[in-house]
């Protein structure tokens, strides 16, 4: 086995590089979501209910990237302001979801600001190379998720 030494260096660490761009870009969304009292997975299930399609919690959870028991416990909270309401679909075991008017009047407010964060971004940052790096980190995500949880080729462990 290699020695600990070849292993590439703690700050060219592909998970710890993802956490902190994804740190310092969620920063620059939180201040308009605080003040419209939502946490940040309040405002990704907005968002992904925002297009007027009703979903179910595991739609919801897979699109908003969080765990199902989660994504129960935040909707209870936006049921409760009024922001999303139960739909009947066509299945009675799952349950749909949409936005109230209030949400959607709710996600219009936040929309404008969100842009307005995209625009900063894209000023500075550039806007087709910020279209390429999300386009690139979805390609990442669909090859990370198409290996194996393990190397092909294990390394024996001493």
């Amino acid at each position: 086995m290699p020695p600990f030494s070849t292993m590439r260096g703690f700050e060219s660490s592909l998970p710890i590089a993802l956490l902190r761009a994804r740190q310092a870009t969620a920063h620059k969304f939180k201040p308009h979501t605080d003040a419209a009292g939502l946490t940040q997975p309040q405002w990704r299930v907005i968002r992904a209910l925002a297009a007027g399609e009703a979903l179910d919690v595991a739609t919801l959870a897979a699109r908003c990237v969080l765990m199902q028991p989660s994504v129960s416990r935040l909707l209870k909270g936006l049921q409760d302001r009024s922001i999303i309401e139960t739909v009947a679909g066509t299945d009675a075991r799952r349950r749909l979801l949409r936005l109230t008017d209030e949400g959607q009047r709710l996600f219009d407010r936040i929309a404008v600001i969100s842009e307005a964060v995209y625009r900063d971004i894209e000023a500075v940052y550039g806007r087709e190379d910020l279209a390429r790096l999300v386009e690139m980190l979805v390609r990442l995500r669909e090859v990370a998720e198409s290996l194996p949880d393990l190397p092909h080729e294990m390394p024996e462990l001493s």
